[in-house]
């Protein structure tokens, strides 16, 4: 229907300028349809049923035809024997010893076509594993007698020699030559490339660009000269080569050694990328009460200290304001936010007292970062921040991924924009019963820790099949700082914190588990369900809690996608009952809802709806999300986790919602509508009661006593990839 709305005139297909939407309609052809008919013929003889007789007939009414093919399969066959004209003894022997952990001819099974090509396909790969450089795939040929009684067939296995050599040669590596084109343009004439005279460990690394150095090159080069050929390790190389993020070509070649039979040398010739690049980026964030923008920009070298170092500095901020209060946007600014960050990735593990050697699982990389983060909240705080770590990143295979961070650094300083003990704006100890961590944005501390990450199946979050993710986080902090502070005897603060160089650290734990269901229902049809959970608990030095930045908050685009991120919650938390006053509101608008504990499930149905949509697939998703988060040692018993409580604590929301996949990334467009909403009470938390029947009504009387925050039925989520 799409596509003829786009692509008929004057009730004709046109045949120019037609336009990629929709699907075009299946007109009949009787061409194809008797090719559709041999084919199935073929494909049931492939599978076995050699006598496999199809026939097609075609019924029309009312110019719509349908087709009907009909097929006598006959007896399938089955594999009588399987027989051998192997040659070359080693390689026979080679084949029988390893056949039994890939072979999918057995004896009587089914024939099939698809298991000949699939051993084909092995002894390629086992014989290119193990040293025979030119060894191909048309060696590899069957031979099929099915002339026997009771539907049986003998298959001979055959590998031919070589027309000119009595038998297949093993090759070994010799002299590596590794060769960097002067830049992104590519190479020279090749007779005018003057090739590096020095070999070192029979590595020759000639670089005509003069921006890279040796060992961080061929560290990741692991064709070494003297070890058998192995296709593993030419396509380990290329992997490795191209993850650099240096090269935008790398092309391996062999020359043979003229002294040698069996002794090819290899030639990796990379062509590199432009090294420095400048990356400015802008959001708008909005919604029915407020809008802003966010503003950065990154400045990138790849390959700072010329060993594919690379190096990223960011500059970013953004205002937040409110919208429709009868005044200017500036005067409307409530949330201002600014940053300055840099990091420095090296492509390996730089640890100290000892050499790591490069692993065959991915390219595992050392992360310096720093940053500065500043965020002021009009007439209620400034917070500050200063962070720096060293990270950890390598694959143990690919599937398995961890981030090692033995050390994290974290200063926060800044203070409260108001007299806490005043009252008269700010019900400072209500709300900070409720949100547990204001009072650390009035005290300066120091977090001292360690990290660690695992993540499961990561690399197979963009495909339509059935698997299981998982991701789990620890967050360590305190702990080494204790043993200190016990053992100077640091001195302790008014409230009897412990402190290191006049400053109270904290100590808390924080794990966090992501863990997903994937289930593929054929095409590009998915069914996902997830739990996220988490919990933040503040030990030993850290009496007021954990620091503001490591909480939890509720909503948003990936997670309970009815609320606005950082609106949910805690528990059965109600902003308006907790901030009493129109003058508390404004002053705390868009302050986030955060806390100890999270735990969250989703749900989501995936399908594609168009084919073809201005060149692209276009998706949809139904989903449904619950969950909330709760405060765990501090709040009121509204906030606080209570399990005979969590019936009424949990919020529900549903939507549906549209991908656009343009193959690389997906741009995303969800809408989500509240079932229940927890900050009621009673059978007033099914709102979407209210939404069906008198919602203007309800949502009127909301906003009078809750301005100048409004309620919202339905949430709009934007955005790039999908939301798990």
């Amino acid at each position: 229907m799409i596509y003829n709305m786009f692509n008929t005139k004057d009730g004709k297909y046109k045949t120019s300028n037609i336009r990629p939407l929709g699907t075009p309609p299946p007109i009949l052809d009787s061409a194809l349809v008797e090719i559709s008919r041999s084919q199935i013929e073929k494909y049931l003889m492939s599978k076995g049923y050699f006598n496999a007789k199809v026939q097609s007939d075609i019924k029309v009414k009312n110019q719509r035809a349908e087709v009907f093919f009909t097929a006598d399969t006959g007896k399938v066959f089955t594999i009588n024997k399987i027989l051998y004209e192997i040659p070359d003894g080693k390689i026979k022997e080679l084949y029988l010893t390893d056949k039994a952990a890939f072979s999918h001819l057995k004896e009587g099974k089914r024939y099939d076509d698809d298991s000949l090509g699939y051993e084909r396909d092995r002894i390629y790969q086992l014989m290119k594993e193990k040293g025979y450089f030119d060894f191909s795939r048309p060696y590899v040929k069957f031979s099929v007698d099915s002339n026997l009684n009771a539907s049986k067939a003998n298959v001979t296995l055959i590998i031919d020699n070589p027309i000119d050599k009595p038998k297949h040669l093993q090759y070994n590596l010799g002299e590596t030559n590794i060769l960097i084109a002067p830049n992104a343009d590519g190479f020279p004439v090749r007779d005018s490339i003057k090739m590096n005279e020095r070999i070192y460990k029979n590595i020759r690394f000639t670089d005509l660009s003069g921006k890279f150095r040796r060992n961080p090159i061929t560290r990741y080069n692991f064709l070494i000269p003297g070890e058998q050929y192995d296709i593993r390790s030419e396509n380990v190389t290329y992997d490795r080569m191209y993850e650099l993020n240096v090269f935008k070509n790398v092309k391996i070649d062999y020359n043979r050694a003229k002294d040698s039979s069996n002794t090819v040398n290899p030639v990796i010739q990379l062509i590199p990328q432009k090294i420095m690049s400048n990356r400015i980026e802008g959001e708008v964030p909005f919604n029915a009460g407020t809008v802003g923008f966010t503003l950065s920009n990154t400045f990138t070298n790849n390959n700072l200290f010329r060993g594919a170092e690379k190096f990223e500095f960011q500059i970013k901020g953004g205002l937040q304001a409110r919208l429709g209060q009868g005044k200017s946007f500036i005067n409307e600014i409530y949330q201002r936010d600014f940053s300055v960050s840099t990091t420095l990735t090296v492509p390996r593990l730089m640890i100290p007292f000892t050499r790591s050697k490069p692993g065959r699982g991915g390219m595992p990389h050392t992360i310096f970062s720093s940053s500065y983060v500043y965020a002021l909240q009009k007439d209620f705080f400034t917070r500050k921040v200063i962070l720096a770590s060293v990270a950890y990143e390598f694959r143990e295979t690919r599937s398995k991924f961890h981030i090692v961070t033995p050390l994290n650094f974290e200063y926060r300083f800044g203070g409260l924009l108001f007299d806490e003990t005043d009252t008269t704006n700010v019900n400072f100890p209500l709300i900070a019963n409720n949100l547990v961590n204001l009072i650390l944005l009035n005290r300066k501390n120091v977090t001292f820790g360690i990290k660690y990450s695992y993540s499961l199946n990561a690399e197979k979050l963009l495909s339509n099949g059935s698997f299981i993710y998982f991701k789990g986080d620890m967050d360590l902090a305190g702990n080494a700082l204790q043993g200190i502070s016990k053992i100077l005897k640091t001195k302790v603060d008014s409230t009897g914190a412990s402190t290191i160089f006049g400053v109270p650290f904290n100590q808390y734990v924080r794990p966090e588990i992501d863990i997903r269901w994937y289930k593929g229902l054929g095409g590009d049809k998915q069914f996902v369900a997830r739990i996220n959970a988490g919990i933040a608990y503040a030990y030993g030095n850290s009496k007021d809690g954990v620091p503001f930045e490591k909480l939890f908050y509720g909503g948003g685009s990936s997670g309970i996608r009815s609320w606005q991120a950082r609106t949910l919650g805690p528990g059965n938390y109600n902003r308006g009952e907790s901030l009493t006053s129109e003058a508390q509101r404004r002053i705390l608008y868009g302050f986030d809802q955060t806390g100890e504990l999270h735990i969250e499930t989703n749900f989501e149905y995936r399908y594609k709806l168009l084919n073809k949509f201005f060149g692209a697939k276009l998706k949809g998703a139904v989903f449904l999300d619950a969950g909330n988060i709760w405060n765990v040692s501090n709040g009121t018993s509204e906030t606080r986790f209570d399990f005979k409580k969590l019936g009424s604590q949990i919020a529900l929301g549903a939507g549906t919602g549209f991908r656009y996949d343009v193959q690389y990334f997906v741009f995303r467009f969800d809408v989500g509508l509240k079932l229940k909403d927890p900050q009621f009470t009673g059978s007033d938390q099914w709102v979407i009661s209210k939404f069906l029947g008198g919602g203007k009504a309800f949502r009127d009387a909301y906003d009078a006593m809750n301005t100048p925050d409004r309620y919202r039925f339905v949430q709009y989520n934007f955005g790039i990839g999908m939301p798990f």
